[in-house]
């Protein structure tokens, strides 16, 4: 079908109609042994559940997507969509990626890669690993360990498998590649956390570097963006896809998360790095940059939206890519332009209510004659 833009818009991006992607866009011939000898009854052999938390990247004027493909098994993989627009028409490459294991470790489970064209000449896929814990009590067949997992290619069919991240920290999620090198060195956002789900004493958005993707090492990890009480990233926080270089600084699109009482709200937030330092944020909008609304909320993760991929066009068009409820994608545009005067020109954070009022009030005096 063809997706329309929606009507209502806030002026900072626009959301489009239809999910991009759904579990009904997977190909017939993953799903059906479509030989009538061996499948008489037409029957369905392998279901799919979702298609989610897709890294994203322009190739050869195209708009391609390596999604996130969960099975009705429950394990994931990657599989490349493409587009000619970027908002419909989006089509599976005729086979999943094929990605190789460690060896001495294989996971159990792969997801939400971030797809980053490095100025090495690289495209790298950085990836959340799964492997049981091997430290579970006897009986809990829930905890797990959570890693970066690293592939690069040069044309997203072969992927050559390199060492996971190597650092300091119990577990990594949401590990993201900076697309140039800082000081000679690959720069890596981190979230450092001490077990697969909570995060533990410490938390946020972290910086480290490692010396090269063939035994990477972090080293200097510190966190950039901390959680902050009574915020939409007071519980978790994470960078989404890789940040988008502007005249003005490095915008980045991240993920908060805070606890409700039907469950965790996952949320998306915008900020903006230094040119030259980017570890010191100097832009932080109050607030979520783009939540669940409508459809949205439902699906197998409610209340959930969870972007980490973006494609910036040669004309300054950004399209968004972001999954709804660990369920489906979806598309949304904007421009760097409106980004960055979003990013710069919005309030920051008061952290309590009657710096919120304050806020509003300011607006309203501002806009005295003009309403």
């Amino acid at each position: 079908m063809k997706n329309l833009p929606e009507e209502d818009s806030n002026g900072i991006y626009v959301r489009y109609k239809k999910p991009i992607l759904t579990s009904d866009h997977i190909p017939i011939h993953w799903r059906y042994d479509l030989n009538p000898d061996s499948n008489p009854n037409s029957l369905e052999r392998i279901g799919y559940n979702a298609t989610m938390n897709s890294g994203a990247i322009k190739w050869h004027d195209n708009y391609v997507l390596c999604v996130r493909v969960e099975g009705n098994d429950r394990k994931s993989f990657f599989a490349i969509a493409e587009s000619p627009n970027g908002i419909d028409n989006f089509k599976f490459w005729d086979k999943p990626c094929v990605i190789p294991e460690i060896k001495e470790n294989p996971e159990t489970n792969v997801y939400d890669m971030r797809l980053v064209r490095h100025e090495d000449g690289w495209i790298y896929g950085i990836f959340c690993t799964e492997r049981k814990d091997p430290n579970a009590p006897k009986g809990d067949t829930s905890m797990a360990v959570a890693n970066a997992g690293i592939v690069r290619t040069h044309d997203l069919i072969n992927w050559e498998r390199l060492p996971d991240l190597i650092s300091s920290a119990s577990q990594q999620r949401n590990v993201v590649l900076h697309p140039e090198f800082v000081k000679g060195k690959y720069a890596l956002y981190t979230r450092p956390q001490d077990g697969f789900v909570d995060v533990g004493s410490g938390g946020g958005i972290g910086l480290g570097y490692i010396k090269n993707m063939e035994n990477p090492v972090l080293e200097d990890e510190k966190i950039i963006y901390t959680r902050q009480y009574h915020t939409i990233y007071e519980l978790k926080n994470g960078l989404g896809p890789s940040p988008i270089k502007t005249n003005k600084g490095w915008l980045h699109l991240a993920h908060g998360v805070r606890n409700t009482a039907s469950g965790l709200r996952y949320t998306l937030y915008m900020f903006m790095t230094d040119l030259n330092d980017i570890s010191k944020v100097i832009h932080k909008p109050a607030g979520h940059f783009m939540a669940p609304l409508g459809e949205e909320r439902h699906g197998d993760v409610s209340n959930v939206l969870f972007s980490n991929g973006w494609i910036e066009d040669c004309d300054g068009k950004v399209y968004i890519y972001y999954a709804s409820c660990d369920t489906r994608m979806h598309v949304a545009t904007s421009t760097v332009d409106r980004l960055v005067d979003y990013v710069t020109n919005t309030p920051e954070d008061k952290f309590t209510s009657k710096g919120s009022v304050e806020t509003i009030i300011d607006l309203i005096d501002k806009n005295k004659g003009l309403y």
